[in-house]
């Protein structure tokens, strides 16, 4: 069970907290995502930032033009191979802490390009690291409000503090992806063009 950010209230004016849940309440409550859209899934993207649904309300209404200046990444729509790289670059461009919601079914699979589709990556999280996947083709603005939500509970159980005695990090309420989330490729090969061949 989480702890409350205002643990205690001794008189009218005075309250007590930790550096480390106020720092998180801050971040939680002032998200700002990238404006960054691949195809079909950004108009649903788009609908939940509008009137309607109003992302605003969450603290994540700021959509920002560049990558220096966000920490969220909603890959919204279908990742090729072309565009792997350049999502790879943006993502290496946005400061640290940062976070990636997978919005779509080609995004978190590659959805109806799965068996033909050459072109497209199996999965954004070949590409960068994954917090949240929110499936649908397309899924509607309500679904990605949810894993806005479970973004900003990730952030509400980051550990700033060390262990007593110890030099290493606590670990997280919620964990944070562990792998890398990409492969390296080797420049020197000549280019592939059965590698997800479908056999059987």
């Amino acid at each position: 069970m989480t702890q409350p950010w205002i643990e205690g209230r001794f008189e009218e004016n005075l309250i007590t907290t930790t550096v480390e849940q106020a720092i998180n309440w801050a971040r939680q409550s002032s998200i700002w995502p990238m404006t960054f859209g691949l195809a079909c899934c950004a108009i649903e993207m788009m609908a939940a930032g509008a009137s309607r649904f109003d992302l605003d309300r969450f603290g994540a209404g700021a959509f920002r033009a560049t990558p220096r200046q966000a920490d969220l990444m909603i890959v919204a729509g279908t990742v090729t191979y072309k565009m792997a790289s350049r999502v790879r670059r943006l993502y290496n461009l946005m400061p640290d802490p940062k976070f990636v919601i997978a919005m779509g079914a080609c995004t978190t699979g590659g959805g109806p390009y799965f068996k033909w589709g050459y072109h497209v990556v199996k999965g954004v999280d070949l590409v960068v690291p994954v917090d949240v996947y929110v499936p649908g083709c397309p899924p509607r603005p309500e679904s990605l409000l949810e894993g806005l939500m479970r973004i900003q509970d990730k952030i509400v159980g980051h550990k700033m503090n060390r262990q007593a005695g110890g030099r290493d990090k606590m670990d997280d309420e919620l964990p944070v992806p562990h792998h890398s989330g990409y492969v390296h490729a080797v420049e020197d090969l000549p280019p592939l063009y059965d590698h997800q061949k479908i056999t059987g």
